[in-house]
């Protein structure tokens, strides 16, 4: 036997919503504010119910998601739109570096049998991963990814409660 869903929750003060930063807290009222704090992150919102929309409040960035009736989207911000330039350009800062330390030590090789013979390939490595994580950094920074919150509620629901 299935049951109906339920149909869309709508958006008002008195309502207890999932966070859109961590996915994991609960939105709720902050006594005689007009803000909403999450149980989890501890971020501050503030809600626009005419628009539907809720807004960080602590955050040099301003971020802002629209209430379907179901879960939070997120709402393009102005002048930040996230262009087929700014990912070609990611692509060659991480592929370009890497390929000139692989070119000078492939035209230069160590000398046959010298101690160090492994250190051109792991500085290869090691340029690509550095690269790349510089990239992700910005990647992670842009949507407003909140890993360690994320790492969090993981080790929570992976360790039984006491």
């Amino acid at each position: 036997m299935s049951h109906p869903s339920p149909g869309p929750i709508p958006f008002s003060s008195q309502g207890v919503y999932r966070c859109p930063v961590c996915r994991y807290g609960e939105l709720s009222q902050m006594v005689m504010m007009e803000a909403f704090s999450c149980n989890f992150c501890d971020r501050i919102f503030t809600a626009n119910f005419d628009r539907h929309q809720l807004q960080l409040a602590d955050n040099a960035q301003p971020r802002s998601w629209y209430w379907n009736g179901r879960g939070w989207q997120g709402v393009q911000q102005q002048g930040s739109e996230f262009g087929w330039g700014l990912i070609l350009l990611a692509i060659a800062f991480c592929l370009l570096p890497p390929t000139i330390v692989w070119l000078g030590a492939h035209l230069f090789p160590p000398l046959p049998g010298s101690r160090l013979a492994w250190l051109p390939d792991v500085w290869v490595g090691l340029t690509l991963a550095v690269h790349g994580a510089i990239v992700a950094g910005f990647a992670i920074e842009y949507y407003q990814f909140p890993v360690w919150l994320f790492l969090r509620a993981w080790w929570r629901s992976v360790l039984p409660p006491r």
